[in-house]
Parts: C-alpha cells; structure tokens; sequence
C-alpha cells in the first residue's frame, strides 16, 4: 500500500514539473517575441521620425 502511494506521488510530481517547464517555457517565448516586436517597431518609428527632423548646417569660420 505504501509504495503504491509513493508511486501515484511520484507520478503526480513528474506531471507538475513538466506542466510548470511548459509554462514557464511558453513565457520566456512570449517575452522574447514581445522584446523583438517592440524593437521592430521601435526602429520603425525611429525612421519614420529621423527624415523630418532638419539638419542644420555649420557656418565656416573665418
């Protein structure tokens, strides 16, 4: 009797650890797509924004 409940408390561990390393796998996954979407967009204002600003130009000292 005791070693069957050992087992099913084994069992339903093994069962837990790989449910949590599939979520936490998801979240990592997630983050990272977030990180490279919000760079891309980040850099696609940047471009968007950069031929609007005005370079000035420099006098020659004389």
């Amino acid at each position: 009797m005791e070693t069957a409940l050992t087992n099913q408390t084994f069992v339903i561990l093994a069962v837990l650890a790989a449910a949590l390393m599939v979520v936490v796998t998801g979240g990592v996954v997630y983050l990272t797509a977030a990180e490279w979407r919000d760079r891309r967009r980040r850099k696609r204002d940047q471009e968007a924004i950069a031929p609007t600003v005005k370079k000035t130009k420099r006098k020659k000292k004389k």
